[in-house]
């Protein structure tokens, strides 16, 4: 309708006004008038931005916090950009939390009965009006199935998607003026920070995605005893709505209440480690948000790992890389670390690859001597993103995510207590993976049979290439490079080539008349002052002076070229 898509128009534009007014009162503005200060700036060095005209540390964060949700989760995921910003902001925008007051449950249910295609009553035989969590995508209730099941329901919030949708269009707008005015926003590609962020954010408002997450992780721990992923009820999860068992317990950072419970902490810590062990090395496909409030405690001492929003994925190829990387900086063996490098598509051959060897080199005598027990992942995490900052190495988003759960279950691990190192109790497999290779016979045996398919099959492709080629229904094109100067360089020789052989022809052809004794049409000059001449006599002494003429000319091309 008219009127609605005017209403729109005019929200956007109001919207855009204001996140305008917001940016200029954080220091925005300074990016074009210099003249604005922060009190931030007396805070010290630390906080300083290290651009002239860029906002602080604290400012960047304190505006991304009032423009609401869509900006604190672009927040959050620029807090992963180690590569892209220097170390303050990524310390300060971590600090961003997403956590917003809850929806009303008036406002909430119609959601739930639009998604399921059925009254709530029909879903659900209890349902907790009040949330036990919110956050600026979706909150959770408690709620209890017609079989007696108690279930945790997360929903998307109502209207959510429309308006990140319509913040994400100003972003766009935003991060294009941004780097179109600020070699700053050049080089960070602000555009494609969005860019990444609309695909990530998307992805968090589909709850089938992280239904299937679930279902991944119950597949891959099925066999173990100590790890405990929840169960998904489908008949009551749609896209906006997801149900799954409701998981009691104790949140991993409260270390009392585990101790009070008859619990050892530090093995809880070991449990986290072996299970994210096996996320990264077995599966390839990890939980990217184990904060302690997605970590659950159970009574009996299993974990339960909840909340599967935030995945991550690597590949074979990948996981044999990240070893690499990993062991060759443990060993010192920096060749190993830009060979893993190279491999993986981060430098390139034209990147000073020496100076980047002496840098890694520099960086790793700090850990020199140190057993893995004494390295924390925190330290080889930021030494490793100011050496990628400075080069302009760019990670992927699944290396990033890595990098962030690494040092979350390192944190965690230090909560309870624990004394075992994750970097420790990963070594033994990255040792693995460069010894055996990621399941490479596995990998090699689907190559035979995809060669001995191929092969079987080659001689009756060949027959048909023939048989058309005869019939005429196909040809062959042959393409040549390399020569692409050799036909002015032929093309040259002809043309010495020629103009010698007229120059010999003419110097024999006026040597015989000259000789001959005959003469046609002699020519009386003496009006001229000249001797009487042929016919004959001319045509010889003609062609001698042409003969004569392009010789030279001949004698001097060839020395000019240098090629006499």
């Amino acid at each position: 309708m008219p009127g609605s898509h005017r209403s729109t128009r005019i929200g956007s534009l109001t919207r855009f006004g204001t996140i305008s007014r917001i940016l200029f009162r954080h220091g925005f503005a300074s990016l074009f008038d210099r003249r604005e200060r922060g009190a931030d700036d007396a805070a010290g060095p630390a906080v300083r931005a290290p651009w002239p005209g860029f906002p602080s540390p604290v400012r960047l964060r304190r505006a991304f916090e009032e423009l609401g949700p869509s900006f604190i989760k672009l927040g959050q995921l620029l807090s992963l950009r180690a590569d892209l910003l220097p170390r303050p902001y990524i310390e300060e925008l971590r600090r961003l939390q997403d956590r917003v007051p809850p929806v009303a449950f008036d406002r909430v249910r119609p959601v739930i009965e639009t998604d399921l295609g059925r009254p709530l009553e029909e879903v659900f035989a209890e349902f907790q009006p009040a949330s036990m969590a919110a956050a600026s995508v979706a909150q959770v209730h408690r709620a209890r199935l017609p079989d007696g099941t108690d279930v945790a329901v997360k929903i998307i919030r109502p209207g959510i998607e429309k308006k990140i949708r319509e913040d994400i269009d100003l972003m766009y707008r935003f991060a294009t003026r941004f780097e179109r005015r600020s070699e700053l926003g050049r080089i960070v590609g602000l555009v494609n920070v969005v860019r990444e962020f609309e695909r990530t954010i998307f992805r968090e408002l589909d709850m089938f995605i992280e239904a299937g997450s679930i279902e991944k992780f119950a597949a891959n721990f099925a066999d173990s005893e100590e790890i405990v992923i929840p169960r998904v009820h489908w008949e009551a999860t749609g896209r906006s709505v997801l149900t799954m068992d409701y998981m009691p317990g104790i949140k991993m950072d409260e270390v009392a209440a585990i101790r009070g419970a008859g619990l050892d902490p530090r093995e809880i810590a070991r449990i986290g480690l072996r299970s994210f062990s096996r996320q990264l090395l077995e599966f390839g496909f990890f939980h990217a948000d184990p904060h302690p409030a997605n970590t659950i405690v159970m009574a009996d001492g299993r974990v339960a790992l909840v909340d599967f929003g935030i995945t991550g994925y690597l590949d074979e190829e990948t996981m044999g890389q990240v070893a690499a990387v990993f062991l060759g900086y443990a060993r010192r063996d920096y060749g190993l670390v830009i060979d893993a490098l190279l491999d993986a598509g981060l430098i390139d051959d034209q990147m000073d690859l020496a100076a980047l060897r002496a840098d890694l080199k520099d960086m790793s005598e700090v850990f020199y001597g140190r057993t893995l027990a004494t390295i924390q992942v925190k330290d080889v995490y930021d030494q490793v993103m100011d050496l990628a900052y400075r080069y302009g190495i760019r990670f992927p988003r699944n290396l990033l995510l890595l990098f962030k759960t690494l040092i979350q279950t390192e944190a965690l691990g230090k909560i309870l207590e624990s004394r075992d190192s994750l970097l420790e109790a990963v070594a033994p497999q990255a040792r693995r993976l460069l010894r055996h290779g990621v399941k490479t016979r596995a990998r090699i045996r689907e190559e035979v049979r995809h060669l001995g398919r191929d092969a079987a099959s080659l001689p009756r492709h060949l027959a048909a290439i023939l048989r058309n080629t005869v019939a005429g229904r196909q040809a062959f094109e042959l393409r040549h490079t390399g020569f692409e100067g050799l036909d002015g360089k032929i093309e040259k020789g002809v043309n010495r080539l020629t103009v010698g052989l007229i120059i010999a022809a003419s110097t024999i052809a006026a040597a015989l008349i000259l000789n001959s004794g005959r003469e046609v049409l002699v020519l009386d000059l003496a009006f001229l002052g000249l001797p009487a001449i042929s016919l004959t006599g001319l045509l010889g002494l003609t062609g001698y002076t042409i003969a004569t003429v392009l010789g030279v000319w001949l004698i001097i091309s060839i020395v000019r070229s240098g090629r006499l």
